[in-house]
């Protein structure tokens, strides 16, 4: 993926908003379930302190806190199974989510056991202490004490009220009134009124004065009064839980009036006193029974109240530790996260990985250090890109340069300067004949037969930097001959220009060109201008040379003494021919000089040979000539006439090599060879005749196809210039080499190669 390319920006952009949307969601749940359970711990706290709202709302409230800390651990689970999964997986940064979770909970977890430690240990001690026996004494004695204080409140009262009784013995009921209010003064009473026997008010006063149907006893008060003369009671203190208690509580006493007149016919009356209690003995009075009856319910209830708050506390730790188990959870992701992303941003670049890295958004440093890394990593991959760009340039115009060198002519050798070849063409091979591409890392002088060559390319290099400040030139140029021999064979000699250069690093560039060819052109073309003027220059004179002596020889014939009759006759014979041997010379040389242009046509070249081979037969040849031609060789274009006297000139060269051989061996002379062979990885077809001669000397081997260049006692030389210029004229390549066998020199080989008339035509 490029650099610049937006998909995985926006693939990092879309899963970074997923993210988001589930962190947001998590901490969105997190923090609804905390805040449920914080109201509901609040509201469970709040029942225990509230025994009505304790007892109606108790157990639901407890139930919801449970499923809330339910909740809480399962997604503590989910969250821890999730980690484990991950450190199995051996995905990065598992661990340091694991420690950063562990330390978070350890701080919330351990500071959470101890208050739990402590509270339990002071909640079991506290209910305990609140249930002493010193405790339960004090509150009944209270009660006592303030049922007794009342009791001799009321007893007084029923007292007071009898003796204040007596005044109303001798009164009326009409005059009743007035003495009822001076009695109400006396006892400090409320309400006063006077009852008769039938229960029906006779006279009242105080609030009782005002109301049309008082407040009246019941029949019992009347039964017992009339009983004990005396009666009293306790009203207001029934319901403790009514605020207004206090202000209502008071003591009504019902005494008989003493009647003195003695008869069946006087009526019995009653006088009921009201007078209020006081408030602070009331209020005190109904506190200490409240106490009392509340001690004596939770003494009942106590193992209960003891698991209602050990249970409250109980789940209070949980919420609490399951709550800061998952915010150091969720903090610890929060504070891991840009750390993650860094890391595996870090690691993906180490792998070369320079794709767009993920950057949070938020305002913090870490935020801030993501997005710095992500926009370097982006820096980097653009960087990246532009070094590749420049490297393809630069892969681009090295490919252009190798493969411009690959197909020069020349051969270009990269050397160091100890003269270790570093690098080279394939022109090198070729022009060298030398596998120099095996010898890349080794010197120059260790490849076969060119340490001569390698030497003198080292002393140039020297002798040139030497003097390089002084003739200030960049290059240095010089001609080489090389005659390398390797593979079992001696090659010709090769004529070669070379220049010499510095490179950076104290590298050393030689360039060289293979000018054989154009030095054996420029000789032949030498020689043929020699060829044509001595043709013009000496057969004129050669053929009154040749009359004069002839016809010398007619006129002196038998005029002279048998002696110098002889000499003349000999000296005629020795001039005839001699001059005759004059005009084949000249003749050779005006043949070469005058060779036609070949007239290239569809030629077989196995039939060719096999048609010159009829002249050699064995009963025509002293020296035996074997054929061996490869039937696939396709045709080629030549000219007939011209490779006929091709193979004439090889194959006579061959005999005689053969002959002289065996001449000096005194052996019978072995057959000369002549192959044709079709190289379809070359696409070339091969001609090859070898013979079992002496070979050529080295200062004969490169020059063998110059003109007059020749190892026979009467060879003109001429032969192999003439087969050297046909194959050009063919575009035919022509090697020379001698067959070496255990360093003996076994004969000599001529072969030329010919493209296929499709090549050629091409």
């Amino acid at each position: 993926m490029k650099a610049g390319d937006p998909r995985p920006a926006g693939s990092a952009r879309r899963a970074e908003t997923r993210a988001r949307a589930v962190r947001w969601a998590l901490g969105l749940g997190t923090g609804l379930m905390c805040a449920i359970a914080l109201v509901l711990l609040f509201l469970l706290t709040l029942a225990t302190n509230n025994r009505d709202l304790y007892e109606r709302n108790f157990a639901w409230l407890l139930g919801v806190n449970v499923l809330v800390a339910l909740v809480l651990l399962a997604v503590l689970v989910w969250g821890a199974l999730r980690l484990v999964v991950r450190l199995r997986r051996g995905r990065f940064g598992s661990r340091l989510l694991l420690k950063l979770a562990g330390i978070f909970g350890l701080v919330g977890v351990i500071p959470g056991l101890l208050i739990y430690v402590v509270s339990y240990q002071f909640v079991s001690r506290s209910i305990e202490s609140w249930f002493d026996v010193k405790v339960e004494g004090a509150l009944t004695a209270g009660v006592s004490l303030a049922r007794v204080t009342l009791d001799t409140i009321a007893s007084d009262l029923a007292s007071k009220t009898r003796t204040a009784s007596s005044q109303l013995a001798q009164v009326p009921d009409a005059a009743a009134g007035l003495v009822l209010e001076r009695m109400r003064d006396q006892l400090g009473a409320t309400d006063l009124v006077l009852w008769n026997a039938a229960g029906q008010p006779v006279a009242a006063t105080g609030q009782s004065r005002y109301m049309l149907n008082p407040e009246r006893p019941s029949a019992q008060q009347f039964r017992m009064a009339r009983q004990d003369r005396v009666t009293f009671q306790i009203e207001g203190l029934d319901d403790i839980t009514d605020p207004l208690a206090a202000e209502n509580a008071r003591v009504r006493a019902l005494v008989l009036v003493a009647n003195p007149g003695v008869g069946l016919l006087a009526e019995p009356r009653f006088v009921q006193a009201t007078v209020p209690l006081p408030q602070a003995l009331v209020a005190n009075a109904i506190a200490v029974q409240e106490a009392n009856r509340e001690y004596q319910e939770r003494a009942l209830a106590r193992g209960g109240l003891r698991r209602m708050y050990i249970g409250t506390l109980t789940l209070s730790l949980f919420l609490a530790v399951f709550g800061a188990v998952l915010l150091a959870v969720v903090l610890g992701n929060q504070l891991a996260r840009p750390l993650l992303v860094l890391a595996d941003g870090v690691r993906e670049v180490a792998a070369g990985n320079l794709s767009p890295k993920a950057a949070l958004q938020t305002k913090d440093e870490l935020g801030g250090l993501t997005r710095s890394f992500a926009l370097m990593t982006q820096q980097l991959a653009d960087a990246r890109g532009t070094v590749e760009q420049s490297l393809n340039a630069l892969d681009a115009a090295r490919g252009h340069l190798q493969t411009i060198l690959d197909n020069l002519t020349s051969g270009v050798i990269v050397l160091d300067e100890k003269g270790i070849v570093q690098s080279s063409n394939p022109g090198a091979t070729r022009v060298l004949r030398a596998p120099l591409a095996a010898y890349e890392g080794r010197p120059l002088a260790e490849v076969p037969g060119l340490a001569d060559f390698a030497a003198a390319v080292q002393r140039h290099f020297d002798t040139f930097l030497l003097d390089r400040d002084h003739h200030g030139l960049d290059h240095w140029q010089q001609t080489f001959e090389l005659h390398a021999a390797g593979g079992g064979v001696t090659t010709q000699g090769t004529s070669l220009v070379a220049r010499g250069a510095q490179l950076p690093n104290e590298a050393r560039l030689l360039v060289f060109d293979d000018i054989s060819e154009i030095v054996s052109a420029q000789r032949a073309q030498a020689w043929g201008e020699v060829a044509r003027r001595l043709a013009h220059e000496i057969k004129n004179p050669l053929t009154p040379i040749q009359l004069s002596a002839e016809r010398l020889e007619i006129k002196l014939s038998g005029k002279l003494p048998a002696a110098e009759q002889a000499v003349l006759t000999k000296s005629v014979k020795t001039i005839v021919d001699q001059v005759d041997a004059m005009k084949r010379l000249v003749n050779e040389f005006r043949d070469y000089a005058r060779l036609p242009s070949a007239e290239l046509h569809t030629l077989d070249l196995n039939a060719l040979v096999a048609d010159v081979l009829h002249l050699y037969g064995a009963e025509t040849a002293q020296v035996p000539v074997e054929a061996e031609l490869d039937p696939r060789c396709p045709a080629i274009s030549g000219d007939a006439q011209q490779l006929r006297q091709v193979v004439h000139n090889l194959l006579q060269n061959a005999q005689d090599a053969t002959q002289q051989a065996a001449e000096q061996g005194g052996v019978p002379p072995p057959p000369v060879r002549i192959s044709t062979r079709w190289s379809a990885s070359a696409k070339r077809v091969r001609l090859t005749v070898s013979d079992c001669g002496p070979g050529f000397p080295p200062h004969i081997l490169q020059r063998a196809f110059e003109p007059y260049v020749t190892t026979k006692p009467r060879g003109t030389g001429l032969g192999l210039a003439v087969v050297k210029k046909i194959a050009d004229e063919h575009r035919a390549r022509i090697d020379l080499v001698n067959r070496v066998e255990d360093g003996v020199v076994k004969g000599a080989q001529v072969s030329l190669s010919f493209a296929p008339e499709s090549a050629v035509a091409l």
